[in-house]
């Protein structure tokens, strides 16, 4: 025979680990997709149909936007929704430059300026300016994001429901800058939809896009200023028993222009604050109360952040066994990998392909998803924020 079963002599708890590990990583990022995918297959889904009933509050957070608040108040100033239905609020978060001038210079529009003298973070000034909304339906949106014109009325449309509590819309990246993650992030952006598509199709989302969501205004709960509000507030929505819905037509599109070190240090403030929102939130994670949310939120957030850990136990594992012919193989191909992410950061005319970059992102991905992990363990929080995108969509 060419194949046959190990004996229980060539099992050893190096070989466990290495496959519990492969096994993890591969129901994380394959396994569970599919599982998606087979549970939705035979789902008939009815796209909803815009509408412009609701009335809206466009909610803008910032901080030190100056050199981009113009342009985005310009642009919501030109969005497919009657004026008068559309209620646009920008709150500064503690803005040391010019950005509440250039909103004010927008007063005769309709915008509207909330000031947050102390900067707090995002979530606090969202909750602060939460109480001056006016519309059925809170839309939250960031200073450099910029909306497909019909993309409020499609918000709207899924709102007609009225289980529907949340809805997510689609985000996509360009690189003007031609930036050393821009490539891979793309890439992964449409995964991440892709998931989220799935998961509304199957039942309910768990969390949403930060730079383009809305809320149901009577739904919506006060967060502590240390929770990435787009991943919990959702989750708040959940335990009130609506829905949290993705609206693929939707569009919002932000620039990536930032290096890879930029990269890992923002993912590294997501993890940290996605963890303490999970964890404010831990009764979700009940299967026996939740199994759906439950199963979501396990795999795609937990092990997730836990894939780290099992590279690393992979890795270790495969050196241990490297006297053997197919772990000695399985180990080279790791080193040849991380070898590859390695030579891609330091050589930046490699970081234009997306076969090349992807092996880097990978890594500054789960490197950051670890070190946010030990962050969180050790209590450091984070709730300021700087002007650079800090969303939990891509975590």
């Amino acid at each position: 025979m060419l194949f046959s079963l190990p004996s229980a002599s060539d099992v050893s708890p190096w070989s466990i680990l290495f496959w519990t590990c492969a096994t993890a990583i591969g129901y994380t990022y394959v396994g569970y997709p599919t599982l998606l995918c087979l549970i939705t297959r035979f789902r008939k889904h009815c796209a909803t149909t815009p509408s412009t009933s609701p009335t809206l509050t466009l909610l803008i957070c910032a901080h030190d936007e100056a050199a981009n608040i113009g342009r985005k108040l310009l642009q919501c100033l030109e969005l497919n929704y009657p004026k008068e239905k559309l209620q646009i609020l920008v709150a500064s978060d503690g803005s040391t430059d010019a950005t509440e001038d250039v909103v004010r210079f927008f007063s005769p529009e309709g915008v509207e300026l909330i000031v947050v003298p102390q900067q707090a973070g995002k979530t606090n000034a969202q909750n602060v300016a939460i109480r001056s909304a006016k519309g059925e339906i809170v839309v939250f949106s960031d200073a450099t994001t910029e909306y497909h014109p019909d993309a409020l009325q499609y918000l709207a449309g899924a709102f007609v429901d009225p289980n529907v509590g949340a809805v997510s819309g689609r985000y996509t990246y360009y690189d003007l800058s031609s930036s050393s993650v821009g490539v891979a992030s793309r890439a992964y952006a449409g995964y991440d939809n892709q998931i989220r598509e799935m998961q509304s199709a199957a039942g309910s989302l768990t969390g949403c896009c930060g730079c383009i969501y809305a809320v149901r205004r009577s739904l919506y709960t006060p967060l502590d200023p240390s929770i990435i509000s787009d991943l919990v507030e959702p989750m708040h929505v959940l335990l009130q028993g609506a829905k949290v819905k993705f609206e693929p037509r939707a569009l919002a599109r932000e620039d990536v222009g930032h290096n890879a070190a930029k990269e890992f240090s923002m993912r590294v403030r997501v993890i940290a604050r996605a963890l303490t929102g999970l964890a404010s939130v831990r009764q979700l994670l009940a299967p026996w109360k939740h199994p759906w949310i439950a199963l979501q939120l396990f795999s795609h957030k937990l092990l997730r952040y836990a894939v780290p850990l099992f590279l690393i136990g992979m890795l270790a594992s495969s050196w241990m066994l490297r006297a053997s012919t197919v772990y000695g193989v399985l180990l080279a191909l790791q080193f040849a990998f991380y070898a590859i992410a390695a030579l891609v950061a330091i050589v930046p005319s490699l970081q234009k392909g997306k076969f090349l970059s992807l092996p880097m992102y990978f890594c500054v991905m789960n490197g950051a998803a670890l070190w946010g992990t030990v962050k969180f363990l050790r209590g450091q929080r984070y709730a300021v924020w700087k002007p650079q995108r800090e969303t939990s969509h891509a975590g």
